[in-house]
């Protein structure tokens, strides 16, 4: 039986991608429990930051099992500095999930996999194809900005009908015999080549892509919805009693949840009797929909003082806050204020 042809834009792009694609190890392997630790990593990383955290949390939990049974402190350490810690939270709960519910063993089907937590449709198609080769087209951002360019497709992908409109566009398009292949090639096109600001003058599609031939390139993707973005300032005090650190771990649904942080600044007046050395403030820090600024100073109580500790507080040594998970907004200001004697002790191994 004859294969069907390729359709001239899939061939095209699996030709580029031949010869343009990036040496990754998650390329490198059909473990679907490596191809989902990479891409719940790659979710809101780039490939460079998130490389080594891949790496180094597949040599501390080698099996879904591992992972599993991991204390989620451990998990959240290994994660500082990624951000978006509910992915880290998800991944342990997928884990438990695989372990109760599939006896272990990584579900091998796109129906299958999208039942795990923190899993949609785009990371299922992915593990489905990567792993297991089944015909499910991947559409994430730069397969959005590919498609829409090409085919001029108008269609807001903000809107709720954005997905299935592509997802049948880019499904269209994938071919029986290599889909995991495609799925490459059209996600690394689109962070290679059809970048946001992209050079069409060398792109191989530019013959038949319809936005580059009107030149409405910049038109594409549309998206009309902009996400509001609330402004947020948070004031920490770093307080200093015989060696120790008045520290707290972060509850409640609100962001950071399980992570550590130094005194949360309410009543600057409480703190009135104790002298306050200025530090550094940290580069302000954008989440998806936050923007923090930050504030911080360094208290040192003296010796003999009963100070009050709030609810929540507890005194740690240097050492123990060391190894604590932390957002990326301390790991910052830590780093930036190293010249502080009590700091150097908790400075960050890696961010």
């Amino acid at each position: 039986m004859q294969k069907s042809p390729l359709h001239p834009f899939s061939a095209t792009i699996m030709a580029w991608y031949a010869e343009h694609q990036r040496e990754l190890p998650w390329r490198q392997t059909r473990d679907p429990y490596a191809i989902w630790l990479s891409e719940i990593i790659l979710q809101q990383t780039r490939v460079a930051q998130g490389l080594p955290y891949y790496e180094r949390l597949l040599a501390a939990f080698p099996t879904v099992r591992d992972l599993a049974e991991a204390p989620e402190a451990n998990l959240l350490r290994l994660w500082q500095g990624l951000g978006y810690y509910s992915r880290a939270r998800n991944l342990q709960k997928a884990a438990q999930m695989i372990m109760r519910d599939f006896a272990g063993v990584f579900p091998q089907t796109y129906d299958e996999i999208i039942r795990l937590p923190g899993v949609g449709p785009y990371t299922a198609a992915a593990i489905a194809s990567f792993a297991f080769n089944e015909a499910k087209a991947v559409v994430d951002g730069n397969v959005f900005r590919v498609l829409s360019r090409v085919f001029a497709v108008e269609t807001d992908i903000a809107s709720s009908a954005a997905r299935g409109i592509f997802t049948e566009l880019a499904q269209s398009l994938i071919p029986a015999s290599d889909p995991a292949g495609f799925n490459q090639a059209i996600m690394e096109f689109g962070a290679l080549q059809c970048t946001p600001s992209p050079d069409c003058s060398v792109c191989p599609l530019a013959i038949f892509c319809q936005s580059n031939l009107t030149k409405t390139v910049a038109n594409f993707p549309v998206k009309s919805k902009k996400t509001q973005v609330k402004a947020i300032q948070m004031d920490y005090l770093i307080i200093e009693q015989k060696g120790h650190l008045l520290v707290r771990e972060r509850v409640g649904n609100g962001i950071w949840k399980g992570l550590w942080e130094f005194y949360l600044l309410e009543d600057q007046a409480d703190w009135l009797p104790f002298s306050r050395q200025a530090l550094k403030s940290p580069p302000v820090h954008l989440l998806s929909h936050r923007k923090i600024t930050c504030d911080a100073w360094y208290v040192q109580v003296p010796d003999n003082f009963a100070l009050a500790i709030p609810e929540g507080y507890v005194w740690m040594s240097p050492s123990d806050f060391e190894s604590k998970g932390k957002s990326v907004l301390l790991l910052n200001l830590i780093t930036d204020n190293l010249e502080c004697p009590i700091l150097q002790d908790i400075s960050p191994t890696y961010l």
